[in-house]
């Protein structure tokens, strides 16, 4: 994996309405539709735009939703994945918010966001722990059960690096 510094820097938000449900996207390989997962909205980090403006913008362009109350940083992690025929390498940032406002998903946002995402959805707690379907953080359902249970931490969590 490349250097730490060298890493794409990525905003990610853990986005919870008033019945605590999580909004996750579905998404998918370009090139092989049937190669689907759920994960959490975000993304890259522009210009010197910091982590927390890069959360807000990145959720109003892939959900429509401009109304939040951002949290604290739950999370951080490395990831590296292969995607549009090329590998990711990312420092991710997973900031708390929460929200009263539907989102508004058009299949807008970048081109490739139009090429490689089918929708979202609210997700319970529940159903995440049941699901069969693959869910970035792999973790997923047990990190939102713990921040359910205890409230987010007093300082971020490093996850484990994650390389797909």
């Amino acid at each position: 994996m490349a250097e730490h510094d060298a890493l794409r820097r990525a905003a990610r938000v853990v986005l919870l309405d008033r019945q605590d449900r999580i909004l996750l996207l579905h998404g998918y390989e370009p090139d092989d539709p049937s190669d689907t997962w759920w994960f959490t909205p975000g993304g890259g980090l522009e210009g010197a735009e910091d982590w927390a403006d890069a959360a807000r913008r990145e959720l109003a362009e892939e959900t429509g939703i401009t109304e939040i109350d951002l949290g604290p940083v739950l999370w951080r992690r490395i990831c590296s994945f292969p995607f549009d025929g090329r590998r990711w390498d990312q420092d991710e940032c997973y900031f708390l918010a929460r929200t009263d406002q539907e989102p508004d998903w058009t299949g807008g946002g970048t081109e490739l966001e139009r090429r490689s995402l089918t929708g979202l959805r609210w997700w319970t707690c529940e159903e995440l722990l049941a699901t069969r379907e693959t869910v970035y953080p792999t973790r997923l359902a047990e990190l939102l059960q713990r921040l359910l249970d205890e409230g987010p931490p007093s300082s971020p969590v490093r996850l484990e690096t994650e390389r797909a």
